[in-house]
């Protein structure tokens, strides 16, 4: 294996700030990750946070997967969920098992947290992500709306 899975911490700001780009790369959306980018105080405060779990695939220094998640406590019973929101493996570094090792990653940190369940969405059309996900769980077809917000 050439990479390193690893959860990013109050210290790894720039690398959230690398996953980021890798981010706006990955899904063909670089403005979406970069025009706005938070301060690097904002990421580190974010990283701090016991609700949001990232995890970095690394290949020497550099940042080449991702996940960016949260944990949602819930209030019908004394247990949390963690929500993917978002998984990446930049496109030089796909098929090596690398989006698996980073779930198996989330999946141990989940554990540590009491975490019930972990859910991810999937688009149509997205067939990579669909078969990750559909060898590691079991699928619900569920609807997806955005309501604005303000």
């Amino acid at each position: 294996m050439d990479h390193t899975i690893r959860q990013l911490t109050p210290g790894d700001a720039p690398l959230l700030e690398a996953l980021l780009t890798m981010f706006g790369e990955a899904f063909g959306e670089p403005d979406t990750y970069n025009d706005a980018r938070p301060s690097r105080a904002y990421l580190a405060r974010l990283l701090a946070r016991d609700t949001f779990i990232a995890v970095a695939a690394l290949d020497g220094e550099t940042v080449v997967g991702g996940i960016a998640s949260y944990v949602l406590d819930k209030f019908e019973q004394e247990r949390s969920e963690v929500y993917i929101y978002d998984l990446a493996v930049a496109e030089t570094h796909r098929r090596r098992g690398i989006a698996t090792a980073m779930i198996r990653e989330i999946q141990r940190l989940a554990a540590e947290r009491g975490a019930w369940v972990i859910f991810v969405q999937a688009d149509h059309g997205d067939d990579p992500a669909i078969a990750l996900y559909s060898k590691l769980s079991e699928r619900e077809d569920v609807l997806h709306f955005d309501i604005p917000g303000g």
